[in-house]
């Protein structure tokens, strides 16, 4: 990771948590929950923008379903968290890692007392959170609510994670009009849907001014574009469950094909699950424009975003950051929960069929009008704004 001085400007922009809004004791505490790294990602403006609200408590818990990973975040955005219940365990179940967060989360609600607590997307803390405040009788907030493939096993187990805490919140903040409607169709009340945009395109848009202006990307990261500055960079992350198995092996396989032009050079911020490792460095590894790197921090993520040509990926988040920033996104799964990207354009579903893989990858490089067609495509997620939307509306529940 990068010394922690080539952050400093951009840290204080992306939140400096003020003294403000704890400054008054009395004051309705708001508790946000997360555990992983795109939960920071997502959170952190809503942090920020939950801490400038004068009648607020902003109390932040994190579970550290991926410490490592979520340390990043933490680091660069300068959030010292509250509570830290430091959950994560080697090749843990998801029973077990469920049954732990359940019990850490129940304690630090009792410490707590809060008033409200938010939670987001589809994680198995963000399930047990909302689980854990409803056996309190605690509201609950969902950020990023509303997603849905309608198949429970994929994305796997996170398709479940977001219908259990949609049953329980009583906020429910959709990023579009389509996931407004899927809880709609859920007989969700209206007044309980507020359509808010996506808060991953607050920090991007954040993120890559500060990448453009006053951020040092890391060295590794920077000789690697420099190195493949001839070539077009495909961007690649990979680590859904769902494709753990045959589909990892597809995946690496069409990787390989693809790596096998002499103009591409594809660069992937690795997953530190074993089960990914294991298969992609078989496949990939002494490829020469093959690299595979530790996983990015946040900034310099997004700078990878900026340089690449189009990204690979079984993500959710990634399908909507990279249109933000015009990079077409090439889907690595059979459903994806965000429609609207696909219906937009600017994202395609190719599955694991390594064939299909190959033959839209190839269409993206050599086929000028099919790239910009995706490239040019709206982005429907979002404006840079739905964390103060959100803010505002929590604030008015809890202070009316």
């Amino acid at each position: 990771m990068n010394e922690k001085h080539d952050y400093r400007i951009f840290s204080q922009l992306l939140i400096d948590l003020p003294a403000m809004n704890n400054a008054n004791s009395s004051a309705p505490k708001v508790l946000v929950i997360f555990g992983t790294r795109p939960e920071a990602i997502k959170l952190f403006p809503v942090v920020r923008a939950l801490s400038a609200q004068p009648a607020l408590r902003t109390v932040t818990c994190v579970t550290a379903q991926h410490r490592q990973m979520l340390d990043q975040v933490l680091d660069i955005a300068e959030i010292r968290p509250d509570h830290d219940l430091d959950l994560m365990r080697a090749d843990q179940s998801l029973d077990e890692l469920t049954t732990r967060l359940l019990q850490g989360i129940g304690k630090t609600l009792d410490a707590v007392q809060p008033q409200r607590i938010i939670v987001q997307g589809d994680t198995a803390t963000a399930m047990c959170g909302a689980l854990a405040a409803y056996y309190r009788q605690i509201p609950v907030s969902h950020v990023e609510a509303g997603l849905r493939s309608y198949n429970i096993y994929h994305p796997w187990p996170e398709e479940v994670n977001r219908k259990i805490i949609g049953t329980i919140a009583d906020q429910h903040f959709a990023p579009t009009e389509t996931s407004a409607e899927a809880l709609r169709s859920e007989n969700i009340p209206e007044n309980q849907i507020s359509i808010t945009g996506n808060t991953v395109i607050d920090a991007l848009l954040v993120t890559a001014e500060k990448v453009g202006k006053d951020i040092a990307l890391n060295p590794e990261l920077t000789a690697l574009l420099g190195r493949f500055a001839d070539r077009k960079i495909i961007g690649v992350t990979s680590h859904r469950r769902e494709n753990f198995g045959d589909g990892l092996n597809q995946i690496s396989a069409a990787l390989r094909n693809i790596a096998a032009r002499d103009d591409v050079a594809l660069i992937f911020p690795i997953h530190l699950n074993p089960n990914v490792r294991a298969v992609m460095n078989n496949a990939l590894g002494g490829l020469d424009n093959v690299a595979m790197i530790e996983p990015l921090d946040y900034p310099n993520f997004v700078g990878l975003l900026g340089a690449c040509h189009f990204m690979l990926t079984d993500s959710g988040g990634v399908q909507e950051e990279a249109p933000a920033l015009g990079k077409p996104v090439l889907v690595m799964r059979n459903t994806t929960e965000r429609p609207e990207g696909v219906e937009a354009g600017t994202a395609k579903l190719v599955g694991t069929d390594p064939d299909l893989i190959e033959t839209e990858a190839c269409r993206l490089l050599d086929e000028q009008d099919y790239y910009d067609s995706m490239a040019r495509a709206h982005n429907p997620f979002g404006d840079g704004k739905s964390s103060e939307r959100i803010a505002d509306i929590v604030a008015a529940s809890l202070t009316r």
